[in-house]
């Protein structure tokens, strides 16, 4: 498979980069943040599912870790595996949190912007509760 085409949707946060790690790295909490799991992650061994507008997915996260790396796949009921790389990375008192989407083959300029204006919102959520 060819490289695909990157853009990375970041946002600054103003608060330690340890406790935005600890809230968004826990699966119960990201549907509080992140729209696409709006309705939830059930646990399912090591990984868990998520229920949504494409059906089950399962969500596989890298272990916990002091690098404050959230990556994960996600795999679609056809056996697709889409790899998202979610970062926090500190910036003096704040950090950056940074999340890399992948232009998947097949995909219009038009679901990519709609993509990263998506992933642009839920990282406005998790600013919004960690700045509280």
């Amino acid at each position: 498979m060819p490289t695909m085409p990157a853009k990375i949707v970041h946002r600054s946060i103003e608060r330690d980069w340890r406790d935005v790690y600890e809230f968004a790295g826990k699966p119960e909490n990201m549907p509080l943040w992140a729209s696409g799991l709006a309705s939830g992650l059930d646990p399912d061994g090591a990984d868990w599912i998520a229920h949504g507008p494409l059906g089950s997915v399962k969500v596989s996260f890298v272990p916990a870790n002091e690098f404050g790396v959230i990556d994960h796949t996600v795999t679609i009921a056809s056996g697709i595996r889409v790899y998202n790389a979610l970062r926090i990375v500190p910036n003096g008192d704040g950090c950056e949190v940074m999340f890399t989407l992948l232009r998947l083959p097949g995909m219009t300029d038009a679901q990519f912007s709609a993509d990263a204006a998506h992933i642009e919102k839920d990282l406005a959520m998790l600013k919004a509760l960690m700045e509280r």
